[in-house]
Order: structure tokens, then sequence, then C-alpha cells
């Protein structure tokens, strides 16, 4: 199954506790560090492996940390993004609870690189047991002196704070988190000034995804180049996907990027095919904010080359015959999925989770939500079609955050696609998916 960076020891009792962790290299990148290595060499190193945003948006992270402002007298912030919100995706929540420690040692790494005293981890509200957890992990950390002062005697501080956040999706979105981290509603924020230059409470702010600084350790112990060697292409390292749906054997797979899609559906090692004998008929690869693609663009491009689990390979198309790798959200749906029902499920998710603040996505996933009711309970027209994606195409790009279009790619690839489903519910005036 190829090598494995964040779960190599996944599956042992007590690793989330400190001495177990230890025992099987913990913490010997801080160490490495601490004693040999200046902020410059360890993001220079980060800057090699080409090590990407793992939230979502694919970001280079040696580039994103590089834009830090260095030139203040303010503080600098480090801030984990693991409000885990988004829809299919549930990779970052199995790291934490099996591995916190292994987010902890990347935040000291990142700290130290970005000259960062004071970090914080914000966490989804919903996820109270793995707050627990971390709290738990970050007081064995603070006992064995690899945070607080003068951590290990190299003069570095660093404290570190968890932070549960009240279930809200808007926050996801690295200014709105800044803004509930401050303590007031969490509405994103218009950028520029980007949180490099004027983050959480003005000041230089980093904000990463728990995937990407639980990574960061392996890239100072194996080197930058070691890691970008992993993968294909501009798509290095590993990649967790939270794999769902209707799988023979769903979960968190840890894969090299450039695994052929077919393989992880269909592979012994992985998600081992459809349950119950059915078809594939459909693939939201990374979260419900990506374009959907049927069976045969999810396994082959539209040129008739393999599709990849890769950056690239997956957009291969752009929205016409693509889609994006995402936060690793991989749904899958058989012969037996209502796409409809299934889009309007999204839809109403994104209706409910807008924070209001822009017009296009305040009403426009409402809209959006109204039409898919209409036609899934047989009570529209077919004019309907045409209406819903002109509504998409109207929220899209027009949003102070990536929310409004996230509500609208799945709209716009959905009527693409599977146009023919839609007017099978009008003409027929049900849902032809319910017996």
């Amino acid at each position: 199954m190829g090598i494995k960076i964040l779960t190599e020891f996944i599956d042992l009792p007590d690793l989330n506790r400190f001495e177990v962790y230890r025992k099987h290299g913990g913490y010997e990148a801080v160490e490495k560090v601490l004693k040999n290595d200046t902020p410059d060499h360890v993001l220079a190193e980060v800057k090699i492996s080409n090590l990407r945003g793992r939230g979502g948006a694919g970001f280079p992270t040696g580039l994103k940390w590089s834009f830090i402002d260095k030139s203040t007298d303010k503080a600098r912030y480090l801030i984990c993004n693991a409000d885990e919100s988004e829809p299919g995706t549930f990779k970052d929540r199995y790291l934490m609870e099996r591995n916190p420690h292994l987010l902890i040692e990347g935040m000291i790494l990142a700290s130290f690189a970005l000259g960062v005293q004071q970090s914080f981890i914000y966490i989804r509200g919903e996820l109270f047991y793995v707050l627990n957890i971390l709290e738990k992990a970050i007081s064995e950390a603070y006992a064995k002196g690899f945070l607080g002062k003068n951590i290990l005697g190299s003069g570095f501080n660093l404290d570190l704070y968890c932070h549960p956040g009240a279930g809200a999706y808007i926050c996801g979105e690295e200014t709105a988190l800044i803004e509930s981290l401050e303590g007031k509603r969490g509405n994103p924020r218009m950028k520029p000034p980007f949180p490099a230059v004027s983050g959480l409470y003005g000041c230089p702010t980093v904000v990463n995804n728990v995937e990407t600084l639980a990574s960061v350790p392996w890239i100072v112990k194996n080197g930058g180049e070691a890691y970008s060697k992993i993968g294909i292409g501009r798509s290095t390292g590993t990649k967790l996907i939270s794999a769902c749906g209707h799988l023979k054997r769903p979960g968190v797979y840890e894969i090299e990027l450039g695994l052929p899609v077919e393989e992880f559906i269909y592979g012994e090692e992985y998600c081992q095919g459809i349950r119950n004998g059915n078809k594939l008929k459909a693939v939201v690869a990374g979260g419900s904010s990506v374009p959907i693609l049927p069976a045969n663009l999810i396994l082959k491009t539209a040129k008739g080359e393999p599709r990849l689990m890769s950056y690239e390979s997956l957009q291969e198309g752009g929205f016409e015959t693509g889609t994006m790798l995402g936060s690793g959200g991989f749904i899958v749906m058989d012969e037996t999925t209502c796409i409809v029902k299934n889009l309007w499920n999204f839809t109403r998710f994104y209706h409910h989770e807008s924070c209001g603040q822009c017009s296009p996505c305040r009403e426009g996933t409402g809209w959006m939500e109204k039409i898919l009711h209409r036609i899934e309970s047989g009570q529209g027209k077919m004019s309907d079609i045409d209406l819903l994606a002109d509504v998409a195409k109207n929220i899209e790009g027009n949003t102070i955050c990536p929310l409004g279009d996230a509500s609208a790619w799945p709209v716009r690839s959905t009527v693409r696609h599977f146009r023919t489903e839609f007017e099978k519910h009008l003409i027929e005036k049900r849902c032809p998916y319910i017996k």
C-alpha cells in the first residue's frame, strides 16, 4: 500500500500517549531542529518538499509560510484549522484521535520556522471528545519539556492552546476562523490584507490544516527532497482520503498521490469495489464542495487516460469534465442513488451554513434549495433545470469567501452530467428512485 508518513503507527495501542509516541520516534524532529537547525532551514526544507495544503486548496505550504510578515515588531501566530466541516471528510478527526502528538510536533516545528511563540488549534465543537484527547496530549508535551519556556534548553518558547468552535461550516474558511477565535461572529474577511500580514489580533498569522502540519515532522527528519520524490509531479507526498458511501470497505486511507482512481475504488488493498454487486454511478472526489463526476469520467479523463488521485489529474478537463482533490472526502454513489436528491441534500447544507454576508450566497443557496425540492418532489417544470444552473452561475465567483463557489460547483456539474435524471423526475412528476 506504499509508504506511510502519517499512519505508520496509527493502530498501535495507546499511541495517543506521550511514552508510546516517543518510543516510535516521536519528537525526534523537534530535537534535531532545536539542536542543529535554523528557522530558515526548516522553511527551506518544507519548500523543497512541495507539500501542499491538505485542507482543500492545495496551496504550497512553504510558499504560504514565506509570506508571513517578518518586518513587523508584532507577535506572529500559527493556527491549526481542525474545524473539519466538509461533508464526506473525517480524516483529520481520525488523525487527532489516534495520534495527537504528531500534530503537536508538527505545530512546534512550524512555529519554530515562523518565529511563533503562541499557537492555537481551532477544533470543531462537535468533536469534544477529540478536544479532550488533544488537551491531555498537550499537557504531556508541557510536562516533558516540549512546550512552554526554553524548550529543550534552546531558548525557544511556545505555548499551545485548543479552542473549540460552535459547529459553523463557515469557520473552516481561515479568516472566518480568525474572527471566531477573536470572539466575534465567524464572518469571512475581505482580502487583502491576507492573514500573513494582518490575521489574528491584526498580527501576521499562518493557518494550516491538521494533515498539513502533521506531515512536517517526516519532512524535517527525512528531508524535503525525499518527500518530493513521493507522489507524482507537483502532487508530492501522501494524502489521507476519507472514503465513504456505497463501498465494500469505507474508511480512512493514506495513499501515495498518483494512485489510479480505479485502483483506489476496486483494489483489494483499498475500498474493494462497490457493495452488493452494484455498479458505480458517480463520485464526489474531494468533499461535497467539488464538482461531481459520473463513473466514466472519474475513472478516465475525457482524453481516455486513467484518472489519478492527484491534484492535476483530477482537475484535467477543468470543470467541464474534471473535478478537484479538495479535502479528500471521497463519496461514492452506486446505481441506486438519486442524484437529484443527493444534490438537494448538499444544497440544503450550504443554504443552512451560509453566513449571509454576501447576497448571491445568502439568497442564491435558498433559491437552489427550493428549485431542487420542487424537482425532487415532482412539482417542477422543465425550465427549472436551466434556472437552477443559471442561479448557480450567478453565485460562482461573486462572494467574499469560497462557500458560494462550493454551493455552485456541485449544482452546475450535476446538471451538466445528469440532466436526463432531472428530466425523468419532471416527466414522471415524482422521484423515480422511490418505489
